[in-house]
């Protein structure tokens, strides 16, 4: 016969510290995905500046990183650990799939445009392009480059305006949802090159025209 149950019992959810390590990693990683939800209601209402959100929201982004490659095999995707602990955050759910803050999908807050800033997103698109011509298929080969080309190219008032960025974000979305060694197919790899390239002539066409002339 089983020992009788008691009312007061602390009922525990591990009974290793093994078991008690998993249930802090998965906690943290919740708590990371409810305040990412919070960040961007916050800045769509304007309850909190672009200067304010951008750094909050990039850091939140690189916890949620550490923190999935920490839990591992638990959590084979953000949508399966929403939907198991039945979590209805659907702005945290797209900041995480795009993996860049607003301010850079949306190129909502850019500064004047300096002669840096374009020798740097020239080098961007030139090496993200390499890689591709080298073969290069893997996530995290990929994505951190794309990341920061997207980057770069949202500085400039004019992209959001421009075809390019709405592919490479596209783009950025399709990687951010892989695991880390998967691999996109030579299909995808050309139809990358492709779009890339167009976004590069797109942005030298948009130079050259005098749309972004910092002067």
């Amino acid at each position: 016969m089983s020992a009788p149950f008691s009312l007061d019992e602390e009922v525990r959810l591990y009974n290793t510290n093994a078991e008690r390590e998993r249930y802090n990693l998965l906690s943290t990683l919740f708590g990371i995905i409810v305040t990412l939800d919070y960040l961007e209601r916050a800045y769509v209402r304007d309850s909190i500046t672009a200067a304010e959100y951008s750094p909050a929201c990039t850091r939140l982004l690189s916890q949620y990183k550490t923190m999935l490659r920490l839990v591992g095999d638990d959590v084979p995707s953000v949508e399966e650990f929403m939907s198991r602990y039945k979590m209805d955050h659907p702005a945290a759910l797209h900041r995480i799939r795009v993996g860049v803050p607003a301010t850079v999908e949306h190129s909502s807050e850019a500064g004047p445009e300096t002669g840096k800033w374009v020798a740097q997103t020239t080098q961007s698109f030139i090496t993200f392009m390499d890689a591709l011509k080298l073969r290069l298929r893997a996530k995290d080969q990929l994505h951190p480059i794309l990341q920061e080309l997207v980057t770069g190219y949202a500085r400039f008032k004019g992209s959001k305006d421009w075809e390019g960025r709405s592919k490479m974000v596209s783009w950025l979305i399709t990687l951010n949802g892989m695991k880390a060694s998967e691999e996109i197919t030579e299909e995808q790899s050309r139809q990358l090159f492709f779009d890339v390239d167009h976004a590069y002539a797109e942005f030298f066409r948009s130079l050259s025209g005098g749309k972004d002339d910092p002067s």
